[in-house]
């Protein structure tokens, strides 16, 4: 049996599957706020101590730099206390398990969606996470691309307006993250009417937060400033994905992550803002999809990682 296990910025999960098998067993916790290291750990303790099977291989999907050939943190953006923890060593000792592979999250969900999602069918492939941050990863032959040091294809760090004297510029991740859309829908809402879906949807969930899961119920029922929102998001998406394009030639760019959930509208808008973007010899562009495994994106893949048995 096989183990994979995703350590997110808001949440946990620990998978079991047969190697190359469907899932049997998982278990789920929310990161709440304030949670640390520590706490995360414990669980992942207790989580594998309910295990009906003993495991042969552990994966792991973190979110954060990894020093994927030693298995140490390096750090993480959204809970405190993982700096320089050796995620591998603790595993190996707490599990008794020897085969012990940890990555970055991102990494693992581009492996995921390459081998057994979206990217099926292709030889390059990359995948771009659009969550709480922005990631991605790159496989090429069924191989995650790797750099000369750990944090390679960290497109969300890509600027897409750069900083000035006057302006502090703009990231890819601070303008297309989750939460830059939410905080895009919140300045927004005070010019909606009364009665656009959007407005009656942020309204009705009450506490400000996770606005941007409302764009797609506002989509379906035809908001403008929901389809002017997405169409925006979609060119600044696009453009990021441009830069990916000049410098590797993917057969295929696969989006990810929750703003992923907004389907095939965001879809289409990156697919139809990137054109422009790429230089006429270079045309026409990759394909654009959707990505297919869904919240399951990172344990799949950390399943992925470990193959068959060994």
């Amino acid at each position: 049996m096989h183990v994979g296990i995703e350590i997110g910025g808001t949440k946990l999960q620990l998978v079991v599957a047969d190697p190359q098998g469907p899932i049997r067993q998982r278990f789920h916790r929310a990161i709440e706020p304030g949670t640390n290291a520590t706490a995360i750990l414990a669980w992942i303790e207790q989580a594998m101590s309910q295990l009906a099977t003993p495991p042969s291989a552990i994966g792991v999907g973190f979110g954060g730099p990894v020093d994927a050939e030693t298995g140490q943190i390096i750090t993480s953006h959204q809970v405190s206390g993982w700096s320089g923890v050796n995620l591998t060593n603790w595993l190996r000792e707490r599990t008794g398990v020897t085969r012990v592979c940890v990555e970055n999250d991102a990494n693992v969900a581009a492996l995921g969606e390459a081998l057994r999602g979206a990217g099926q069918g292709y030889r390059h492939v990359f995948y771009v996470t659009l969550g709480s941050g922005v990631g991605g990863g790159m496989v090429i032959d069924g191989q995650l691309y790797r750099g000369a040091r750990p944090g390679e294809a960290e497109i969300g760090h890509v600027w897409v307006t750069p900083p000035t004297e006057q302006s502090p510029g703009q990231t890819l991740e601070q303008a297309t993250s989750g939460w830059a859309v939410d905080r895009q829908i919140r300045n927004r809402l005070p010019q909606l009417p009364p009665h656009s879906p959007l407005r009656r949807y942020v309204d009705m969930a009450g506490q400000p937060g996770g606005e941007a899961r409302w764009l797609a119920p506002a989509l379906a029922d035809h908001d403008p400033a929901a389809q002017q929102l997405v169409q925006q998001l979609g060119r600044m998406i696009a453009l990021g994905l441009s830069h990916v394009v000049h410098l590797f030639h993917p057969d295929v760019l696969v989006l990810g992550g929750g703003l992923s959930l907004i389907g095939e509208p965001l879809r289409q808008a990156v697919e139809t803002a990137l054109p422009p973007l790429v230089m006429a010899a270079f045309q026409p562009p990759p394909a654009v999809r959707l990505a297919q495994l869904g919240t399951d994106v990172v344990p799949v893949g950390a399943l992925a990682m470990l193959g068959g048995e060994k």
